[in-house]
């Protein structure tokens, strides 16, 4: 067996060779790359075949078959690149190899996570008092935040959900917009609410829930709003409609993944209100470029939170702010570290820079679609441009040819019953040239497809 030392750089080795060549390979794998893939399928060796081997196969048949998310030229998916600062931070704690359920297990990373969770309030201007749990993606932060609702109201009603269960409980509602995103949909089969138990709002033309048409809401009631809808970016109008739960005692939770980074921004009054809201979910891997594997679920009441993810055990004593009583993992890594990376490296200036750029960006992208002739669908508040050519079929056409190409990639989608494209400005190594040239592509595919 290779020494751990020489296993190790030699995996450094290629994980930096592997970025000098971010904007140089193609932003999508090759056919060939892709087939080349299928070395994986081996059987289970009997003896083993090695370290070096094994990390020098994982280089040459994975390092090619990947997307180049952590590049310029990536449109997909609301997904930003890995800042350098938080990609060093999680190697680090790979030498580490602490786990980070509590103190007791890890020291520096609890001492880490408490001071991001701050500063995630902070930056964010959410409530100071809230709890912050640091979880493997907003959509599992949705998750845990319908179960401390659902308890929480519950609770209110003098059910005692932990004791005596679901069954015979009050029934506990959805409401939510006709274009929530599907991990709302998801945790709502998961937890057993039942989909025929969810009313859905209909939208208005820029994809925001309709206050108007909001149904009868009351104490027995969970509103799920979002701020950044995905193909629009737009949010959801917090003031109006939190107010009148808030009125009837109904729990708000905010699925903000992307959208509520634009309280770190210029562009904070699109979230006007939502820090009335009693949970939110936000990703770091998103628009704060941390690694993946890296968000947050918040509640406004740190004992709805605690109450409900509480796994302390007379084996494992911890306080209640500990993350094994946040989220749902006891053995969990320590996803805030990278936040904290990212935070304390860019400060509020560079987090306020890295969303106004992008922002900007994606408005020249728009600009640019609409005078070469595409129909640009949405306003572009935030990073996402949507946009069609003629007809659904040049549309497709349009969108192959770019990702045939390896130069660009984003992804199609279904806006208003037709087929749109999706373009996503997350990057901090988006630049301006990279837009100008996306521009020109698209502007000579349209002008030969018509």
């Amino acid at each position: 067996m290779t020494g751990e030392r020489e296993v190790i750089a030699d995996g450094d080795s290629r994980a930096q060779a592997f970025l000098d060549g971010v904007g140089l390979r193609p932003v999508y794998p090759t056919p060939e790359s892709r087939q080349a893939l299928e070395g994986f399928d081996e059987s289970l060796p009997r003896h083993g075949l090695g370290d070096q081997a094994t990390i020098k196969l994982l280089d040459d048949l994975g390092s090619p078959g990947t997307v180049a998310t952590n590049g310029g030229r990536y449109f997909g998916f609301v997904v930003g690149a890995s800042l350098p600062v938080a990609a060093a931070a999680e190697r680090l704690l790979l030498a580490w190899d602490n786990g980070a359920a509590a103190y007791v297990t890890g020291p520096s990373a609890a001492a880490i996570e408490k001071v991001a969770a701050r500063w995630m309030l902070e930056i964010l201007d959410l409530p100071s008092e809230s709890a912050v749990g640091f979880t493997t993606s907003a959509s599992t932060g949705t998750l845990i935040a319908l179960i401390a609702a659902r308890r929480t109201l519950l609770g209110r009603l003098g059910w005692d959900l932990d004791r005596r269960g679901t069954s015979g409980a009050p029934d506990i509602r959805i409401v939510t917009s006709d274009v929530a995103h599907i991990s709302v949909t998801k945790a709502v089969r998961v937890l057993g609410f039942g989909l025929e138990n969810v009313a859905t709002v209909p939208s208005d033309e820029f994809g925001r829930l309709d206050a108007s048409k909001l149904p009868a809401i009351d104490d027995h009631t969970i509103v799920v709003l979002q701020s950044g809808e995905v193909n629009t970016g737009e949010s959801d109008p917090f003031r109006d409609v939190i107010a009148a739960a808030q009125a009837v005692g109904a729990w708000v939770h905010v699925d903000g993944a992307f959208g509520l980074w634009a309280r770190a921004s210029k562009h904070r009054a699109e979230t006007d209100g939502v820090d009335a809201a009693d949970s939110w979910t936000v990703d770091g891997h998103k628009w704060l470029n941390t690694p993946y594997d890296s968000a947050m679920v918040i509640t406004r009441r740190s004992e709805d939170l605690v109450a409900a993810m509480q796994s302390d055990s007379p084996y494992a004593p911890s306080s209640p702010d500990a993350q094994k009583n946040l989220s749902l993992d006891f053995s969990r890594r320590a996803r805030g570290v990278a936040i904290w990376a990212a935070l304390r490296s860019l400060g509020r200036d560079g987090v306020a820079e890295l969303i106004e750029r992008t922002v900007d960006l994606a408005a020249v992208v728009a600009d640019g679609l609409r005078d070469a002739g595409y129909s640009v669908l949405n306003r572009v508040v935030l990073n996402q441009v949507l946009f069609a050519s003629d007809d659904d079929e040049g549309t497709l056409r349009i969108l192959h040819a770019v990702q045939d190409s390896g130069k660009f990639w984003f992804g199609q989608t279904l806006w208003r019953g037709k087929v749109a494209l999706r373009i996503s400005v997350s990057s901090w190594r988006t630049t301006r040239d990279d837009v100008d040239q996306l521009i020109v592509m698209l502007a000579l595919l349209r002008q030969s497809d018509s």
